[in-house]
């Protein structure tokens, strides 16, 4: 639970920075995402803040699986919530990793240019942080499903 939410508000954080202008690594996005990020218009703000608000629900979801004494219909709708975004998580980061794997391993060509630092970085960082902040609320949400002994 609480590496799930530490790993949802720390990509808030990283989100949050480069919206209100923080440049640093944003070289590693790469393509239409970091032409995006450095537009600097109404429009990346909103998009980038909604991403933030997103995320650090996504992080107050992992916590609220610590507590036990939610309400049943509130029980319920944490878990198909939390599953949802586990799933979520894990089939973006995972399709993103394995694709740009494949790419990087020159297995396929992709037709266009491609920006070997930005996927080096999506594949071993970006997309893969996807895949263990998924997997590590997966877990959060399989332990808070068991009963207490």
């Amino acid at each position: 639970m609480w590496g799930a939410a530490t790993l949802a508000f720390a990509s808030a954080a990283v989100t949050l920075f480069w919206t209100v202008g923080g440049t640093l690594l944003l070289d590693t996005l790469g393509g239409s995402l970091e032409d995006f990020a450095r537009e600097r218009s109404l429009e990346t703000l909103a998009v980038g803040g909604a991403i933030v608000v997103l995320k650090v629900t996504a992080g107050l979801l992992a916590l609220a699986l610590l507590g036990r004494g939610a309400g049943r219909l509130r029980r319920r709708a944490l878990l198909i919530a939390s599953g949802a975004a586990s799933a979520l998580l894990l089939l973006w980061g995972g399709a993103n990793v394995l694709l740009g794997g494949i790419v990087l391993a020159g297995v396929i060509t992709p037709a266009g240019s491609t920006d070997g630092h930005a996927l080096r970085w999506h594949v071993f960082v970006w997309d893969l942080w996807f895949v263990v902040w998924g997997a590590l609320l997966a877990v959060a949400l399989a332990r808070h499903r068991r009963p207490a002994s």
